[in-house]
């Protein structure tokens, strides 16, 4: 099991340490996908937020869906979306940066006032490469990316899934991040590397509260 500087690895970036769960129930919704794909995508969502001890719910309250994930060919169909650019600050921007570098993810995050995760918004741009990966795959690790606030180089090294007999898995090091950090005694924002040492001591109590 990773020890707390791994574990601060995971949420450091450019920025600092930034960790931050989600503060509510968790409402996704899929645009670009057939029905087939939306119950992957939905029920690799559930299984992170059932292995986080998390909530989901129907709708949220505030925003109707806060989880938006969205599967696209080419990044300029963004700039179509309905709405999309008042809920994404400075949209076309973005998508010129992504277009350009050839990128096929992007995902951000709004928060909270107390800082605790209220929405995300993911984008998977479905290039040649991705046409490979099975979408059990896609859905699982677009689930565990926006179960928290990992760090722009959280998985550079090593992907956050492994493979268990050709299906795709959370490795075991992230699978026990994940439910260490949804304790409900640790706190849902932290900006100081010293809540690393909090969540590997709950990894070392297997996550008893």
């Amino acid at each position: 099991m990773p020890d707390a500087e791994q574990i601060a690895a995971l949420f450091t970036g450019a920025a600092g340490y930034r960790f931050a769960r989600w503060g509510r129930p968790i409402v996704p919704v899929v645009f670009g996908v057939d029905a087939a794909t939306l119950a992957i995508v939905k029920g690799a969502t559930e299984a992170v937020v059932v292995l986080a001890n998390a909530k989901m719910a129907e709708t949220d309250a505030e925003i109707g869906a806060n989880l938006m994930i969205f599967f696209f060919r080419d990044w300029q169909e963004l700039l179509e979306v309905p709405n999309l650019d008042q809920m994404i600050d400075g949209l076309s921007d973005i998508v010129a940066r992504l277009d350009d570098a050839g990128a096929n993810q992007f995902r951000t995050f709004r928060f909270d006032e107390a800082g605790a995760i209220r929405a995300c918004f993911s984008f998977i741009r479905m290039d040649a490469a991705l046409d490979e990966v099975p979408a059990e795959t896609i859905a699982l690790n677009q689930a565990v990316q926006m179960i928290l606030t990992w760090g722009e180089r959280a998985f550079a090294a090593h992907p956050p899934l492994a493979e268990a007999k050709g299906v795709a898995v959370i490795r075991p090091e992230i699978a026990a991040v994940i439910r260490a950090a949804y304790d409900p005694v640790l706190p849902a924002v932290a900006t100081d590397a010293s809540h690393a040492l909090r969540l590997a001591a709950r990894i070392g109590l297997g996550g008893a509260a």
